[in-house]
């Protein structure tokens, strides 16, 4: 015990993040629209949770309810402090997201606290699908998912514009029934 010297860990090898980013990979970011639609969403869902949470406070006012002040107050300034700090946090949660195109497989990294990179094979894709919703559609914007048999694989690709989300789509599946033939 006494002559064993333990190594600090300043001199411990450093391999940053090869597990969730693995070396030599040119990640591809969302379309800067898409967190101008982020951003939208999250403030309309503040204002309508923040004025949701106002109803103890109004009820209390109008001698419908009697509640307690720490309440009728607190809660939607919880609510407001919640979004704001959602807000805040929207830039860099779209920013961490993005895909990189391999010749054998597609990776999808996402997550800000949480971090996750998918590994889709081409072969194990079943199909592709383009999917446009009314926001995204005003502003040119697409999201890509990709279908495989299992049921857990949550692939998909926002904020793509349009154009580039159906290359990704006619080349994924050109790729996917290449590798489903063994060409």
């Amino acid at each position: 015990m006494g002559g064993e010297r333990r190594m600090p860990r300043a001199d411990l090898p450093r391999t940053p993040r090869l597990a969730i980013d693995p070396a030599g990979i040119e990640w591809r970011r969302l379309d800067p629209r898409y967190r101008t639609l982020r951003l939208a969403t999250a403030a309309l869902s503040t204002v309508v949770w923040t004025a949701i949470a106002c109803i103890p406070w109004a009820a209390t006012s109008a001698r419908i309810l009697s509640l307690p002040a720490w309440l009728t107050l607190g809660l939607p300034v919880a609510v407001l402090v919640w979004g704001a700090v959602q807000i805040a946090l929207t830039p860099r949660r779209v920013r961490a997201m993005g895909y990189a195109e391999r010749d054998d497989d597609l990776l999808i990294r996402r997550g800000l606290l949480l971090r996750r990179v998918s590994v889709v094979p081409y072969g194990r894709m079943q199909y592709v699908d383009v999917s446009v919703g009314p926001l995204e559609g005003a502003l040119g914007l697409a999201t890509v998912k990709l279908h495989t048999a299992a049921a857990a694989t949550k692939a998909e690709i926002p904020g793509l514009p349009d154009g580039e989300a159906a290359r990704l789509r006619e080349q994924l599946s050109a790729r996917g029934e290449a590798r489903l033939a063994g060409l």
